[in-house]
């Protein structure tokens, strides 16, 4: 700006000396001697104006400039102000938006904690098995009883846990069923024990509880309340006994359990000579489960005053490959003595069950299953048992299960004491239902 002024200055200047210089010289040519004094003097004064000009003009320029700077400067201190109210305001409103919780949290720590009572850490729950359905009992060809359409409760069992600590706590759980032997309902303590969980790798209980074998099985087959597993239904061993119990998880891939109990099943706990033993060790790796198990003992008759004989010895095991879509297994067991405890007689026994499902979604599956048993291999040896279900599942809610399923069951050359009762006769007996049958849980 300041080159413009004294550019458009200088120009001035020239113009003027110019004008200056040719105005005389035209008018009074006769006196060209006193004209440069005059020119001189002329030009000395349009030199000071034009100075004066410049400086002027310059003294503007700065005041601008200052004035431009002094905006600036303003403009940013207000931004900088903004800024600030703005961070100010940001706080206010966090510090606003807190006061709820920190009213909430005061008025916590100061309200007084109700004391705890015996329900807050109790829980009860239940479980109950049915069906309706048509029944065909034949022995050699002859219907007999129970045959006919009829409702049956199968099972219901009411079970209580108490929690005392994290270490402590005790079960309590009934099994009501009907008894067409005596006509009348039954009702039974099924589990009743106190347990004490040192760690995940040792669960101990005293009383009545899940024996090792029986209720892993049925959790893998999946299908209880359709028909019983193999050796429950074939009355080679029970789901629950009186005794101490020990279980547990040993690592990601291992568990196991282990009891010693009475020998005679839940519902009649008996005193004898000896205790019995069963135990399981199981593995699952990603979707495959595989398990072995044992039994050996008296099973409750070496009374005092009574004689045995031999001692029930039974191996088991299980495979099988379980997704959420679909699962297959075989269970196989063999028995020595199971049923010749107190006879002189010795006897053998094995079978195995081949079982699958199939879920289609999240409502419906099928299922299928067949079991095949020698239930007395030396003492007669062509008697066999030979069972099969099929059906399809409805699953309406999570703790609620309806399937249509059929049942057929056939023991030839003799009888056999199944989960259904005493089936055959003296060439054969066969048992046929179809029905729904299932289950709610709560």
């Amino acid at each position: 700006m300041k080159s413009k002024l004294s550019l458009c200055a200088g120009a001035a200047l020239g113009v003027m000396l110019a004008a200056g210089l040719a105005a005389p010289s035209q008018a009074a040519p006769r006196k060209a001697k006193a004209a440069p004094a005059a020119s001189q003097a002329e030009i000395r004064e349009l030199r000071a104006q034009i100075e004066a000009l410049t400086a002027r003009l310059n003294a503007q320029e700065a005041a601008q400039a200052q004035t431009a700077a002094a905006a600036q400067q303003a403009q940013a201190q207000a931004e900088t102000a903004t800024t600030q109210v703005q961070a100010v305001q940001a706080a206010a409103d966090s510090q606003i938006k807190m006061i709820p919780d920190q009213v909430k949290t005061a008025v916590a720590a100061n309200t007084p904690k109700p004391k705890k009572s015996w329900a807050d850490d109790t829980v009860v729950s239940g479980r109950m098995y049915y069906d309706i359905s048509n029944v065909t009992n034949k022995v050699d060809g002859v219907k007999k009883a129970p045959s006919g359409n009829g409702f049956d409760i199968k099972r219901f069992y009411v079970g209580i846990d108490h929690k005392f600590n994290d270490t402590f706590s005790a079960n309590i759980t009934t099994d009501f069923q009907y008894s067409s032997a005596i006509g009348a309902t039954e009702l039974y303590i099924k589990k009743a024990y106190l347990q004490a969980k040192v760690s995940d790798a040792l669960v101990i209980r005293a009383g009545s509880t899940d024996l090792p074998w029986v209720p892993f099985a049925e959790d893998v087959y999946g299908y209880r309340y359709v028909e019983n597993t193999l050796i429950d239904r074939t009355k080679f061993g029970t789901s629950a006994d009186w005794g101490v119990h020990a279980s547990g998880k040993l690592g990601p891939i291992f568990s196991y359990a282990v009891a010693v109990v009475d020998g005679n099943g839940y519902k009649n706990p008996t005193r004898a000579k000896t205790m019995d033993v069963e135990g399981r060790l199981s593995a699952q790796l990603d979707n495959v489960i595989l398990a072995v198990g044992g039994y050996s003992g008296k099973l409750g008759k070496d009374n005092q005053g009574s004689v045995t004989y031999h001692t029930a010895n039974r191996f088991n095991a299980l495979a099988a490959y379980k997704t959420k879509t679909y699962r297959v297994g075989v269970e196989y067991f063999s028995t020595e003595n199971w049923n010749n405890v107190a006879t002189a007689v010795s006897d053998k026994a094995d079978g195995y069950s081949v079982f699958g499902s199939y879920q289609f979604n999240d409502k419906f599956g099928a299922f299928a299953r067949y079991d095949y048993v020698k239930p007395t291999k030396d003492t007669a040896s062509a008697k066999k048992d030979g069972y099969y279900n099929v059906g399809l599942t409805y699953s309406p809610a999570k703790i609620v299960d309806f399937s249509l399923a059929y049942k057929h069951d056939k023991v030839e050359n003799g009888t056999l004491s199944t989960s259904n009762g005493v089936i055959g006769g003296v060439r054969q007996g066969t048992y046929d239902e179809i029905g729904i049958f299932g289950q709610f849980r709560y």
